[in-house]
């Protein structure tokens, strides 16, 4: 498994990719190569010493008490959903607009998802749409910080806590770092809900998750689910999985986490250089910026631009034929999935999610992204706009 050094540098003539992982583990080779011998020389690749360490670093990181490590992302939301007994007849409100993980974690349980809509700048779930969806049914709410922002925590909090304090759990799967209110993603809620999935601003070498809480009595039984249900050994109280995030990743991870707050800081620069550049080159006109809401502090999983007017799907082969990575997160709303078309959610019934859906466009936006790069991709929407606006003329002229 040890990690070989690559140039980080990328000629013009070849592609501009939307995420490069080895750019950030290269610099870290030798170091991570000795942690992963460490693990291997111990045996211990299972709740070793690597694990409890960092559960630690992130418990601190996160400012919160406990932080339990597991398999990936997914299996956290739907960990943190267990061990608040959700189940048949439950309802927890979720967003549309967000990966399948999030209400698919809910199903399995045989609980259901309750779509939200969203708020068109910032994509997260509006508040005043959870309201109008609370019942006597709802057993959690799931708000996710999308794209490295939180979601607006104080209106749902107040919301949770005037409705008779549902539980929220928050999936920070893409914000870790993220701060709202000078408090970080994963302290926001009754649980929060990581993914280290490798194209994540704190991505492994494969999956792992953890879940944070300031509640000891429900880490002591996330610990004991995550485990099968069992404690001590062979003696099962729960019924649990079998969801460990084993010791090679946490030794990675352990290491990527000393250097987070530095790469959501080179994303930020990135993000604030698209600004000006947008701006100065009229971009700003034709495509919608990203918006961070006054109370939020971004680390930029995500630099997702709106591109009204039907062209997004243009200008998205447009930047293909350029060797430019751009993608669409999420083209197909949750509400909108074959899978949830029993829910009787019909086309319009969340229609700022479906329009955001039809409209948004993810950049390249990670920490070692160079000027030049990010230029060309400046260079690249401008000919697209300046193709666009031609044929107009023509249209206009015939």
């Amino acid at each position: 498994m040890a990690l070989h050094t690559t140039s980080a540098s990328t000629p013009a003539s070849t592609s501009v990719p939307l995420l490069d992982v080895n750019r950030q583990n290269a610099p870290l080779a030798a170091e991570i190569n000795q942690a992963l011998a460490d693990v291997c020389a111990s045996g211990a690749f299972v709740h070793g010493p690597a694990c409890q360490e960092f559960e630690r670093a992130i418990a601190d990181y996160c400012q919160v008490e406990h932080a339990i490590g597991c398999a990936s992302g997914s299996d956290a939301i739907l960990l943190a959903l267990l061990a608040l007994g959700i189940g048949w007849g439950d309802e927890v409100i979720v967003p549309s607009f967000t990966f399948f993980a999030t209400a698919s974690s809910v199903t399995r349980l045989g609980a259901t998802p309750v779509f939200a809509e969203i708020h068109p700048e910032t994509f997260n779930i509006d508040p005043a749409d959870i309201a109008r969806k609370i019942s006597y049914k709802t057993k959690a709410i799931l708000p996710v910080h999308l794209f490295g922002q939180c979601a607006p925590m104080g209106a749902i909090q107040d919301l949770a806590r005037t409705a008779g304090d549902i539980p929220i759990v928050e999936d920070a799967a893409q914000a870790i770092g993220a701060q709202y209110q000078g408090n970080r993603a994963g302290s926001l809620g009754k649980l929060g809900c990581f993914s280290f999935y490798p194209t994540k601003n704190l991505g492994g070498f494969g999956d792992g998750g953890m879940i944070t809480t300031d509640d000891r009595e429900l880490a002591d039984k996330l610990r004991i689910l995550r485990d099968h249900g069992q404690h001590p050994r062979y003696h099962h109280s729960l019924v649990g999985i079998n969801s460990r995030l084993d010791a090679l990743q946490a030794a990675v991870l352990k290491i990527k986490l000393t250097h987070l707050d530095e790469y959501a800081a080179r994303r930020t620069q990135n993000a604030q250089r698209y600004f000006q550049e947008f701006a100065r080159q009229g971009l700003s006109e034709r495509v919608v910026v990203p918006t961070v809401a006054t109370d939020c502090q971004s680390v930029w999983n995500q630099f997702t631009v709106r591109v009204p007017g039907g062209q997004r799907d243009r200008l998205l082969q447009h930047l293909s034929q350029n060797k430019i990575g751009a993608a669409v997160y999420y083209p197909v709303p949750l509400h909108r999935q074959e899978c949830f078309s029993h829910l009787g959610y019909p086309a319009g019934s969340l229609p700022i999610t479906e329009q955001a859906a039809h409209e948004v466009l993810s950049l390249p936006i990670y920490g070692e992204l160079t000027e030049s790069e990010q230029d060309r991709v400046v260079a690249a929407l401008v000919e697209f706009f300046a193709l666009v606006e031609r044929e107009d003329s023509q249209r206009s002229a015939a």
